[in-house]
This record gives C-alpha cells, sequence and structure tokens, in this order.
C-alpha cells in the first residue's frame, strides 16, 4: 500500500489569507472613522452647550463635572431663559434664607415641651407650633421683644403666662383648639395685638375687662 502524499497550493491559501487581513484592516479603518467622526460630533455638542451656558449667565461649576462636559438639558432649564431672571431667583431665594432666620417651626407629637434651645434665640419674630403635646409657654418668652406672631394652635398649652404681656411688638395671637381655661389680664398689655384667635378652647367662656 501506497503512501498519499497530500499537496498545498500556497498561493491560493495566500490569497485567502491576505483578503481576510485586507478585510479586517478595512473594517479597523471604518471603525477608526466611526469613533473620530462620533468624538469630534460630541466635542461639537459640548461646545455649543457651554456656548448657550455662558450666554445664560450659568456658572461653569454647574456643568463641569471632574472636567467633563455635562449636557443635562435640565442646567439650561433650571436657570431659566435669561441671566436676570436667575438673578431674580437668587435674590428672592435669598430673602426667603434671610426671613427664615427670624421664624421658629416646631410639629409633631414627640414633642412635649419647647427645645431648650430656643432660649437663645431672643431675636425671632415668628413662633409657629402645631400638633404638639406641648402643655406649658415658657416665661422665658418675655425676653422675645421682636416677637411679631405667636402661632400655637392644635397643641395641649392649658394657660397663657402672665409674661405674654411683655410682648409689645405682638400682632398676631393664635392658640386656637388647645385647653385653655382662661386668659390672664396681662394680656392687654400687648398694645400692637391686631389679630387674637382663642377658638376650639371649649372651657373658655369669657375674656378679662383689660384685653
Amino acid at each position: 500500500m501506497g503512501h498519499q502524499v497530500i499537496i498545498f497550493d500556497f498561493s491560493v491559501i495566500r490569497g485567502l489569507w491576505e483578503t481576510r487581513v485586507k478585510k479586517n484592516k478595512e473594517r479597523q479603518r471604518k471603525e477608526k472613522e466611526r469613533l473620530e467622526k462620533s468624538s469630534l460630533e460630541k466635542i461639537k455638542q459640548e461646545w455649543n452647550f457651554i456656548l448657550e451656558c455662558r450666554k445664560k449667565g450659568i456658572p461653569q461649576s454647574k456643568y463641569l463635572k471632574n472636567g467633563f462636559v455635562d449636557t443635562n438639558k435640565k442646567i439650561l432649564d433650571t436657570y431659566g431663559k435669561s441671566p436676570q431672571l436667575q438673578k431674580r431667583r437668587d435674590l428672592s431665594n435669598e430673602t426667603k434664607k434671610e426671613r427664615n432666620k427670624f421664624i421658629f417651626q416646631l410639629s409633631g407629637e414627640q414633642w412635649m415641651e419647647f427645645p431648650d434651645t430656643l432660649k437663645e434665640q431672643t431675636y425671632l419674630k415668628e413662633w409657629h407650633v402645631n400638633h404638639t403635646l406641648i402643655q406649658t409657654i415658657p416665661a422665658y418668652i418675655a425676653l422675645f421683644q421682636d416677637l411679631r406672631v405667636l402661632e400655637l394652635s392644635k397643641n395641649q398649652i392649658n394657660h397663657l403666662p402672665v409674661e405674654i404681656g411683655c410682648l409689645k411688638n405682638l400682632k398676631v395671637l393664635n392658640v386656637s383648639f388647645n385647653n385653655l381655661k382662661s386668659v390672664p389680664p396681662e394680656l392687654g398689655d400687648c398694645e400692637n395685638l391686631e389679630k387674637l384667635d382663642l377658638s376650639g378652647n371649649m372651657e373658655i367662656t369669657e375674656l378679662p375687662f383689660e384685653v
């Protein structure tokens, strides 16, 4: 039995190999062009976004994160259509923050008495305390000479301290829906009081002559 001799035509194999290499290089070239085109388009998009942000006066810190441009359209919407509009909004926010510095707010049944830190905030102009289990108003309320509004509705307050008469600038007193049984005559010393709400205190039958 003789040996079989297999003969390869290397020119054919070389041709197939060169064709595959050529096709692979072509795919790599097209992919490179696609990536370059995509990169250029992204750069163009980011630059146009930066120009729009500058036009609206948006600070760089809002759209530049760790060296990368954040092209989120919400940034443009947040700052409105013009720098002047944003400036007015910023001014309004600053005004609100400034006003809130003078307002004390407390709510929730977990509160059975006023926090100790309150006595140190005598610059406050308004108290808004609602839906708590607080029963008494501290005597140090007399120190709050700038107090204009005392809104204490829907708590468990059972009496008003005589020191409340020291609040010469008080304009609004709302102690509705508490457990008050009487009103101290010293309340009549609040000479600037314009609004008094005692509704919901079922045991109050009359007011002192001074009030």
